[in-house]
């Protein structure tokens, strides 16, 4: 399997973030999947008892809540804009410093992912340390002065450190940005903020490639780091006068070598899944880095149980519904980030479209996802997020069961019905999600909470990517596309034929696999139970006291 031509891997589908996924190559305009809430219903009464733990509002942040919505959301598109335009600009990068679109060109991609996925959680706990202004401020401060060192690399080399040193940014941003709208807003309007949040995020993948096309080819690739120059100064100076919590310390030493184990074996871990295909699942190499993430995670493990005041705080991992809507996330990644990751295959080399008409077919999936999430963002709000998680996740599984149906002559019609339905079970199920996870954890630990939930993204998509490549791979669906892709109009109506049957078997098998997937999330869903009431005794709290300045 590992020699033959491979789908486009992690690094094309560009999941640093929340990821667009778009071939270097075929450079496709792929909305990713995201949610989203408008509805301002009133709430219900039940909507206070929905939670695990009810997080009170940050009184020790001053700032309107809309203030701060604005000011999270502004930096969650900055983020996700630069995803999407990096991703298209990989063929210009390449072109500039005379190196071919594979090898070290994809590490401007993986470095920045790798770094991102190594440090959420060390920072997510420094934000519950020293509060969540000061890693918000050092992100945005980073993740700018990263940019414009980007855009001003003489060389690859110095590119790729950059783009290292923009992820750190990245990463301090991610880990309190859901923290930060969660202590803002009361638990009866969490669902609704937190999917007004995600409508930047769409706004950020969505106009990326259009974007990024616009600068690349009217002024030069340095612009789509450039770009980012005065959104970031802008989010940088409007957040240092109007985000009013002070910096505080938490009297605690900082786990060290907890933090050094998980880093290591979280980028490892990303950095096997990542090169898994190209490198071959069974060669030395990616062997090698899921053994060091393994020995790595495990010593972590070790470790946060014998220190005080761990990064990930054993006793949250207690608390059922944290847990359990945490592994639904990432299942949910898992099964459903395959569709933007296959279908470009499908639409190219299959169908033969060109980008921009495979682009514009993939929009119905976010464009539903805008429309559904503001319903459960706001039903979540009101009766709460225990069922519509698990019905979320059963319409997405009916979605991929109806895209394994798509042959070389299904319609277009048919392709916009599976993709709507799709979308409706993503809406219905992430701003729900998300809602219990950070409403599970304690006030003083939202940092680590919003680091989970990013981690989380990350690894799912990164499976994604590894368990749908692997499938359609291994049945021929690679190798089948490729060949049709290069003989098209000199390929006998027979060999076409026999390369489009390869070609479907692949990947119908691969969204089989993926709806599989979704449907053990339905039952993760289900077994978190309630929200209601306080978690178990010593579940998710820390014995620490908050300081009055917190």
């Amino acid at each position: 399997m590992s020699k033959q031509k491979q789908p486009r891997r992690l690094a094309d589908a560009d999941v640093a973030v929340f990821g667009a996924a778009s071939s270097p190559s075929r450079s496709a305009t792929i909305a990713l999947v995201v949610s989203s809430a408008l509805c301002c219903q009133p709430a219900s009464r039940q909507a206070h008892a929905d939670v695990a733990t009810p997080t009170p509002v940050d009184h020790a942040e001053r700032a309107n809540k809309w203030v701060v919505l604005a000011l999270s959301g502004t930096a969650t598109f900055m983020t996700t804009l630069d995803s999407s335009i990096v991703n298209i600009g990989l063929p210009s990068i390449a072109r500039a410093f005379r190196v071919p679109l594979s090898g070290n060109i994809e590490w401007v991609v993986i470095g920045y992912l790798v770094v991102i996925a190594a440090v959420l959680l060390t920072f997510g706990r420094l934000a519950d340390m020293l509060g969540r202004k000061p890693l918000f401020l050092t992100g945005l401060a980073v993740f700018t002065i990263g940019s414009a060192l980007c855009g001003a690399a003489p060389s690859l080399g110095t590119l790729i450190a950059a783009r290292c040193f923009q992820g750190l940014g990245a990463a301090a941003i991610l880990c309190v940005n859901v923290a930060m709208i969660t202590r803002s807003f009361p638990a009866a309007e969490r669902g609704r903020a937190l999917g007004l949040n995600m409508i930047l995020l769409a706004l950020g993948v969505s106009a990326g490639p259009t974007i990024g096309g616009i600068l690349t080819q009217t002024l030069s690739w340095r612009w789509i780091f450039y770009v980012n120059l005065p959104i970031g100064a802008l989010a940088l100076l409007a957040a240092w006068r109007l985000l009013t919590e002070r910096y505080h310390l938490e009297h605690q030493r900082f786990d060290l070598p907890g933090a050094a184990l998980l880093a290591t074996g979280l980028a490892a871990l990303t950095l096997g899944l990542s090169f898994g295909q190209e490198w071959g699942w069974g060669s030395l190499r990616f062997l090698g880095s899921m053994g060091i993430a393994m020995a790595a995670l495990a010593g972590a493990a070790m470790v946060e149980q014998r220190v005080p005041a761990p990064v990930l705080d054993p006793a949250l991992l207690r608390n059922r519904v944290f847990v359990f809507a945490n592994v639904s996330f990432m299942i949910c990644m898992l099964a459903l980030f395959a569709v933007s990751f296959l279908l470009p295959f499908y639409l190219e080399e299959l169908r033969g479209f060109d980008t921009l008409r495979s682009g514009l077919l993939l929009t119905p999936l976010p464009l539903t996802l805008a429309l559904v999430a503001p319903m459960s963002g706001a039903l979540a709000d009101r009766v709460g997020s225990r069922w519509l998680a698990p019905l979320g996740l059963a319409v997405a599984c009916a979605g991929l069961l109806l895209l394994s149906g798509l042959t070389q002559a299904s319609s277009i019609a048919y392709l916009v019905l599976c993709l709507i339905v799709t979308g409706i079970g993503q809406g219905l199920f992430q701003s729900p999600n998300a809602r219990a996870i950070m409403g599970a954890a304690p006030p003083n630990e939202l940092g680590v909470a919003s680091g989970t939930l990013a981690t989380g993204r990350v690894i799912g998509q990164s499976l994604s990517v590894a368990v749908a490549g692997a499938v359609f791979t291994s049945l021929g669906g690679a190798v089948a596309g490729a060949a049709l892709s290069a003989g098209r109009g000199t390929l006998s109506l027979e060999q076409a034929r026999s390369l489009q049957q390869t070609f479907v078997t692949g990947l119908h098998a691969a969204f089989v696999v993926c709806a599989v997937i979704a449907s053990l999330g339905v039952v993760t869903a289900l077994l978190r139970g309630a929200e209601e009431g306080a978690p178990p005794s010593g579940a998710g709290a820390r014995s620490d006291k908050k300081k009055p300045s917190e």
